[in-house]
């Protein structure tokens, strides 16, 4: 089977916009439209509460006209078009989709930050996770929800193997990004944030791309939209992942990023897998 994440950065401005950088999101939305892929998980829809309206309806069945789709979007109390997430699957898959919420603090359980799809033979899970933020303002809550996150994944791996990916906001190691020296107070790159992804492979997950890659250095999966350079210069971060419950961990066949072309910001990340 085969699955692709993306942090989209905005559903909207991808299938309806008129800029510059919406036309580089829909170069990579038929990049990812071509894959042909069993479930494609989004991140960062920014939707309204109330859902899409019926031209982003229409455009989004344009680009996958053979799939179904769930998406949870933010909610009050928290900020309304913040965070949200989607999934969209192989119509005639028989999925059951839930929206969980996992105890977290703050808003975070009404960001839209997860989609969990139960399949027969594994749970599906996409998520969001919350950044730390401008000075780091987020990291404590950031670092309870990586505590509730971990347990909530334990649960689901107890049931059958479970398959996870999304923007996880962290690299976990200094190969998984350009200037490790420099970030270390920064957010995505703490040392609370690195022990918390630790602890949840620790929990009995896989990072996939390392299993399958081992130490490549030089590969990144988010480029600062902020610094016109990052992705010229390659200056990027690896953030987004594909995670596997670790006895599934050699089905695993392919697991890397797909070419985003000029765009910065996250590039989608593909699995394949022989479940």
């Amino acid at each position: 089977m085969k699955f692709i994440s993306w942090n989209i950065d905005s559903i909207n401005a991808a299938l309806t916009g008129t800029s510059p950088r919406s036309e580089l999101s829909r170069k990579v939305l038929d990049t990812i439209a071509a894959q042909d892929a069993d479930i494609i998980a989004i991140q960062e829809t920014k939707l309204p509460e109330k859902g899409m309206n019926a031209k982003q309806e229409e455009a989004l069945k344009s680009y996958f006209p053979e799939y179904d789709f769930v998406y949870v979007s933010s909610h009050e109390p928290a900020r309304k078009g913040y965070a949200g997430t989607m999934a969209l699957y192989k119509k005639g898959m028989k999925l059951e989709a839930d929206f969980p919420t996992i105890g977290a603090p703050d808003t975070m359980d009404c960001e839209g930050r997860m989609i969990t799809l139960e399949h027969e033979k594994f749970f599906f899970n996409l998520v969001y996770t919350p950044n730390a933020g401008d000075g780091l303002k987020r990291l404590k809550d950031r670092q309870e929800w990586d505590k509730k996150y971990t347990d909530y994944m334990k649960k689901l791996d107890s049931k059958k193997p479970v398959i996870s990916c999304g923007d996880y906001n962290v690299a976990h190691e200094e190969i998984d990004l350009a200037n490790p020296d420099s970030n270390h107070m920064s957010a995505g790159f703490t040392d609370e944030e690195r022990e918390g992804f630790t602890n949840l492979l620790n929990a009995g997950f896989v990072d996939t791309f390392r299993h399958v890659n081992g130490n490549i250095p030089n590969v990144y999966s988010w480029w600062a939209q902020r610094i016109k350079t990052s992705k010229i210069n390659n200056s990027g971060w690896r953030i987004d992942y594909f995670l596997v419950s670790d006895r599934i961990k050699d089905k695993v066949t392919k697991s890397e990023m797909l070419d985003s072309g000029e765009r910065q910001d996250h590039a989608p990340i593909i699995l394949e897998l022989d479940i």
